[in-house]
């Protein structure tokens, strides 16, 4: 691959360059092309080679008839829980068992109706217990697992319009959307059993929540691994000519291009025009409050919907929910334009509920607000924001709290210009998150406490979900005088990366510390750095886990860029972002 280490100019492309550029994208071709020969070569041995094997076993023809589970077998084989696939899909598969795309959709099919009885259970739980702790936290399950289903709804939906179904061809846009919910399926589950832990549910309930959550996990997994690995490279595959890629040199205080022309344009201009204005001293034509905007929000509209909140502090609840699509939210700018709570786990509120303002909606876009939870650092767990909006941009926003601040939940979501504070896991969650350009800055704790700046929480090896930061400026609020770590490891798969972003004196020269103390992380995390500076940067003397890299290549750090982590070129729409030279 290229050299990551440079950057180029928007639109500005060498002849010499762009021939090498060809000659390079054409050998990629050539090498995806190869291996997905090789796959399906792969698949179709080890169907033929199943299926040899019972003819010789039985003295049979070994003819893969309808029903045989030969296929199934071999679709099989790549998912973390085998068993399950093929006692779930053997008995069903029928006429589709030699068609791999309707094999898929069987698994997603079996997935989304083992979750939609999972999703009947919370209320029967919350009635079954008079613990108030308890209940809120199975009131938490009951969300998270209707998203789930809104999740395999999603796919399936997805899936019907492709070859196969409705004779369309399977996109490399498709396949990344499929790979974004069917993680986010996963984590919505995983957050039900976080719910349960942060308040030290008898292990008895626990362990029952767990067995009914069995069956779904494991499907949702399993769906998730065979896109992951072979409906992948079945796909129809699109190679931009040239990737657009902005100058090391640009001026950050202008907005790059990173959303479609029409969004675009909103953004660029110094006052949108708003279809609803919020003004909480009741200025003729606006409302006095973001709620009753909220409320003028059509359902899953496909058009802009743009709300302008004029400076001031809002002191309100809000929640965004999945079904309010599009939705642009400005303000007059950091610390001009302020949402702010104080509801805190101390006070009695599961994490997921704490923040001050969550969002689930698709294609939601932030700019020039703050968002802000001053429970403090006594209270503990204290979110401002919560995200699960999928293709949701913040810019020049900034999240101020404590513990938890930012909840980047699931899905594919990026932040640019922000400013984000706290103290303890301060950035965590399981999206697809990248950070650009962002001051990202630790705070003074409780004395008995330490800084944690990120918590990322992946807990299957398919998912697409990871923190990136990048270009970002690392830097304490004030005096810091705890030790401060760029994060721990929440989950199996936890992964982060910080690459070429300014590290200041402040931090442990460890860099990273362990969840539990004196336990090193499993060697299935993935957390690196690259090419980072400043006196904090220095990789020397960091943690020696399997799973921490101190300095990853150019070609892992690429897989890390809004272009290849957030699939920024399909639904950032041919926008500049601040990307690495592939």
């Amino acid at each position: 691959m290229d050299s990551i280490n440079s950057f180029k100019g928007y639109g500005k492309v060498d002849p010499a360059e762009e021939q090498a550029y060809r000659r390079k994208t054409r050998k990629r071709i050539i090498i995806v092309v190869v291996s997905a020969v090789l796959l399906v070569g792969l698949i179709v041995g080890v169907v033929a080679g199943t299926v040899a094997h019972r003819k010789n076993k039985s003295g049979g023809s070994g003819d893969d008839s309808p029903g045989s589970p030969a296929s199934v077998e071999a679709l099989c084989s790549v998912t973390e829980y085998k068993e399950s696939c093929m006692k779930s899909m053997s008995p069903v598969a029928g006429g589709k068992a030699n068609d791999p795309l309707k094999l898929f959709v069987l698994s997603l099919k079996i997935a989304a109706e083992s979750l939609t009885k999972l999703a009947s259970r919370p209320a029967g739980w919350v009635k079954g217990t008079k613990d108030k702790n308890l209940r809120q936290a199975f009131e938490v399950c009951r969300e998270v697992f209707d998203d789930a289903v809104d999740r395999l709804n999603d796919s399936i939906a997805s899936m019907e319009q492709v070859n196969g179904v409705d004779g369309k061809l399977l996109s490399s846009a498709t396949i990344a959307d499929l790979k974004t919910w069917l993680s986010a399926a996963i984590t919505d589950q995983e957050t039900c059993l976080d719910a349960l832990e942060e308040i030290k549910a008898n292990a008895t309930v626990v362990d029952n929540v767990k067995g009914a959550m069995k069956n779904s996990t494991e499907f949702a997994s399993n769906s998730l691994a065979i896109v992951a690995h072979i409906i992948s490279f079945l796909g129809n595959f699109h190679f931009p000519i040239h990737r657009k890629l902005l100058a090391a040199n640009q001026d950050f205080h202008g907005f790059p291009e990173w959303v479609k022309p029409g969004d675009r344009r909103l953004l660029q201009a110094e006052n949108p025009t708003p279809d609803v204005i919020v003004d909480k001293n009741g200025s003729p034509g606006s409302v006095k409050t973001i709620m009753e905007a909220l409320g003028q929000i059509g359902m899953k509209s496909t058009s802009r919907f743009v709300i302008y909140v004029m400076a001031g502090e809002y002191k309100e609840k809000l929640e965004l929910e999945k079904s309010k699509w599009n939705v642009m939210m400005y303000g007059d700018g950091k610390g001009k334009t302020i949402i702010t709570g104080n509801t805190n786990f101390i006070d009695g509120t599961p994490t997921f509920k704490t923040a001050t303002f969550a969002v689930e909606g698709i294609g939601f876009i932030a700019k020039d607000i703050t968002f802000q939870n001053t429970a403090g650092a006594k209270k503990h767990q204290a979110v401002a924001m919560r995200s699960g909006s999928d293709q949701s941009v913040f810019y020049r926003c900034s999240f101020d709290a404590y513990q938890d601040t930012l909840y980047a939940h699931s899905n594919r979501q990026f932040y640019r210009d922000c400013d984000i504070t706290g103290t303890i896991d301060f950035i965590f969650g399981n999206a697809a998150v990248v950070f650009q350009n962002c001051k990202i800055q630790p705070r003074q704790p409780l004395p008995n406490q330490y800084n944690t700046i990120t918590a990322q929480g992946k807990t299957d090896p398919n998912q697409n979900a990871g923190i990136s930061i990048q270009k970002c400026d690392i830097s304490p609020l004030g005096e810091v005088t705890v030790p401060t770590y760029l994060g721990r490891p929440w989950k199996p798969y936890s992964t982060t990366v910080i690459m070429q972003s300014t590290i200041g004196s402040f931090l442990k020269p460890q860099g990273w510390i362990e969840w539990e103390t004196n336990v090193d992380p499993p060697a299935t995390i993935f957390y690196g750095e690259y090419m980072n500076t400043g006196a904090g940067a220095g990789v020397e003397q960091r943690v020696k886990w399997t799973g921490y890299k101190p300095s990853i290549t150019s070609d892992q750090a690429s897989k890390f860029t809004v272009q290849s982590f957030i699939r920024g070129d399909e639904w950032l729409s041919g926008k500049v972002t601040y990307e690495l030279a592939l």
